[in-house]
């Protein structure tokens, strides 16, 4: 008889959830023993209840997936974390598996792709969904996947809010940080960007495909 994979599902809206749960109650080797909407929240259920598997969104208010996965592997460099998230981008992907993850789907994927996903990670496997690795950067004068490959984690975090529109004060809040810190994040990302503004980050991550018009 299979061992129940014990699973925490994370992601910041309650109906979400509740669909991956009932999908989940049908597979008899899959057990979901918590949940959470939040990264922080996230980071401490992982340790309070150890799962085989923790399925994770990255798009979440707080200090958002990315983090919630760097943050987790670095306590236990054996979490396996499955990415499942509307972002098919191929800089989401290198990033959350860059932080940790040990796979990632879209949520525009067929039901049976997430059970498969978890099976096969709880089992020690990597998987990515097919066709996320293979994209490629929309062409132009200026290299932006080299620049945007230049940056640390916690400076793309810091890019893709900035890209949004959000003020420094607003990051702070959302990050837990100083304003100070993200300031000089802020003149860092521009500087290693070449860009003087934050019309110009947003004209990046749209290039990338990071943030949709």
């Amino acid at each position: 008889m299979k061992n129940t994979i014990k699973v925490i599902l994370v992601d910041d809206h309650a109906v979400v959830r509740a669909g991956f749960r009932m999908l989940l109650s049908t597979v008899a080797d899959i057990e979901v023993i918590a949940e959470a909407d939040r990264g922080e929240a996230a980071c401490q259920l992982y340790l309070e209840q150890q799962p085989d598997v923790m399925v994770l969104d990255l798009s979440m208010p707080g200090i958002g997936g990315l983090e919630s996965i760097r943050r987790i592997c670095g306590r236990d460099a054996a979490a396996r974390i499955l990415v499942f998230s509307v972002h098919d981008e191929k800089v989401y992907v290198d990033r959350a598996m860059q932080a940790g993850a040990k796979g990632y789907i879209t949520k525009n994927s067929a039901p049976g792709i997430l059970v498969t996903a978890i099976q096969k990670i709880a089992a020690g496997e990597i998987y990515i969904e097919r066709g996320l690795t293979k994209q490629g950067f929309q062409s132009s004068e200026t290299d932006y996947q080299g620049l945007i490959e230049s940056l640390s984690a916690r400076e793309f975090d810091i890019f893709l809010l900035l890209a949004k529109g959000l003020t420094a004060h607003k990051i702070a809040n959302e990050l837990c940080l100083s304003y100070k810190t993200v300031a000089n994040y802020g003149t860092q990302i521009k500087s290693k960007l070449k860009v003087s503004s934050s019309a110009e980050l947003a004209h990046i991550a749209l290039a990338l495909g990071v943030m949709k018009n």
